[in-house]
């Protein structure tokens, strides 16, 4: 049992707040790219992402993972998105610190997306048993470009 539910639907609340919080990040780094806010979604992605990292911290461990580096990164990162938006109200160099949060924070949700495909999905596991061999590292290479790519044209064009 974690937080009063069993483990399998506390995994599942887990990945649905994870999906949630993926879906809107795209929507919400989309809407920089043409220069909007969209304020509604972009709580619900910030809440959810958040929730994610928190979230994950309650599965059981007896040592620190990777993906609880990742989730102290990912609350870092979203703390700091959280008051360049609603504390600095995104002016001057908050802009950009803003936008650069956000989609760090995608990024973090979408390699944990890809970890977790590999590990779960028998094909992807077949081509990278334990996730160091080539398949897995040219997958997450080739999304941390894409999402350099997405921060360098949204940090460009984000109002």
């Amino acid at each position: 049992m974690i937080l009063g539910m069993t483990t399998a639907t506390f995994t599942l609340v887990h990945v649905i707040l994870s999906l949630i919080g993926i879906l809107s990040g795209f929507v919400v780094v989309f809407g920089l790219l043409q220069g909007k806010r969209l304020n509604g979604l972009t709580v619900l992605f910030l809440t959810t992402t958040a929730l994610t990292s928190v979230t994950g911290f309650a599965f059981p461990n007896s040592h620190i993972t990777p993906g609880i580096i990742l989730g102290i990164l990912s609350l870092v990162v979203l703390a700091v998105a959280i008051a360049a938006r609603y504390i600095f109200h995104l002016t001057g160099a908050w802009l950009r610190v803003y936008v650069i949060g956000t989609v760090l924070a995608l990024y973090f949700n979408v390699f944990v997306l890809i970890a977790q495909c590999f590990q779960k999905i028998p094909a992807l596991k077949a081509l990278a048993p334990t996730g160091t061999e080539p398949p897995f590292l040219i997958a997450q290479l080739i999304v941390m470009a894409l999402f350099i790519a997405l921060g360098v044209l949204a940090g460009k064009r984000a109002r």
